[in-house]
């Protein structure tokens, strides 16, 4: 799905949001400085696979947190967990690094990749999401997340994630 049909679906699920065109940001840094201050949910979004690469998630925390992935493999009961790469990202998400975003999910219509989401993301009221490009953020009530998950079939397992130390 491209960023124009994701505007589509978004409309056709009564899905609103708030658009903040910005330069191509990489970081949550340089995320922090792109869009005007809200009170939306700062999130950073890390494509995950385990050892021995059949299993993928997308993890989707807080900006201020440091992941620990022995702990998230412990409470998703996975194996050893690391970052996907760029090309497996490309084919199971159809996003880049920078791109990634709880709305590629759009683009998973296996269910391939399992999405685990931080309980204090899943209680914010509002989220930031990149529309499957790092050259906009979007601010997306948590219920139309929820709709647009309902949508694609895709199950959150809701986690407790406390931030590495140090």
């Amino acid at each position: 799905m491209t960023e124009s049909e994701l505007y589509a679906l978004l409309r056709e699920q009564h899905i609103d949001y708030k658009r903040y065109d910005h330069p191509a940001v990489y970081t949550c840094e340089q995320a922090k400085y792109a869009i005007p201050d809200t009170s939306a949910a700062h999130t950073k979004n890390l494509f995950l696979r385990d050892k021995k690469g059949r299993r993928h998630w997308l993890l989707v925390t807080l900006c201020e947190k440091a992941v620990d992935l022995r702990q998230v493999a412990a409470k998703i009961g996975a194996d050893k967990l690391s970052l996907g790469s760029p090309e497996r990202l490309a084919t199971h998400l159809s996003v880049t690094p920078g791109a990634v975003t709880l709305l590629a999910v759009v683009n998973d219509p296996t269910k391939a990749v399992e999405v685990v989401v931080d309980e204090d993301v899943w209680q914010a009221d509002t989220i930031r999401a990149h529309p499957l490009v790092n050259t906009a953020t979007l601010v997306i009530a948590q219920a139309g997340l929820r709709r647009l998950l309902a949508h694609t079939g895709h199950v959150a397992r809701v986690i407790p994630l406390v931030s590495r130390p140090g």
